[in-house]
């Protein structure tokens, strides 16, 4: 079983008693500034400050930045999935398959809500719909099959 080293000493503890105090970087002047002693981490970067302000954006995205609030505990936050008609019509080739003249689309664990227009027949199985959703899905002789009706 290895060894895993937690804790490495600095390097000036472990240099002690090894002559010049150059701590293997040769010429004492070459390693003896600030310069050389890295950067100040992430301090001054507070959620309001300028500082590093790409660096950060890159790290952790824009959600660093301003207030995000705070959701009561006993709110129960809707987690359910929603798609618009208007994307299923975009990618019918990602969601369905296409039997005779009609789209067959899979999304049981999805609600469609009827923003957009349908071009196609669809036959879409799905979680729940809006109502708009489903009149125009069977407008144009498609047809939307919820749980309650298999």
């Amino acid at each position: 079983m290895a060894i895993v080293k937690t804790h490495k000493r600095t390097k000036s503890s472990r240099m002690q008693g090894h002559k010049r105090g150059t701590h293997g970087w040769g010429d004492r002047k070459s390693h003896k500034k600030s310069g050389h002693r890295g950067g100040f981490g992430m301090s001054g970067t507070g959620k309001r400050a300028d500082h590093k302000k790409t660096l950060i954006l890159n790290l952790y995205g824009n959600s660093y930045f301003g207030k995000q609030g705070v959701t009561s505990r006993r709110t129960a936050r809707d987690t359910r999935q929603r798609i618009n008609l208007m994307t299923i019509e975009k990618n019918l080739g990602t969601y369905g398959k296409k039997v005779g003249d009609k789209w067959e689309i899979n999304l049981e664990n999805y609600k469609i809500l009827g923003t957009g227009d349908v071009k196609n027949k669809l036959v879409i199985t799905c979680l729940e719909a809006s109502e708009s959703a489903i009149e125009k899905v069977k407008a144009k002789g498609g047809d939307i099959v919820l749980p309650s009706e298999e």
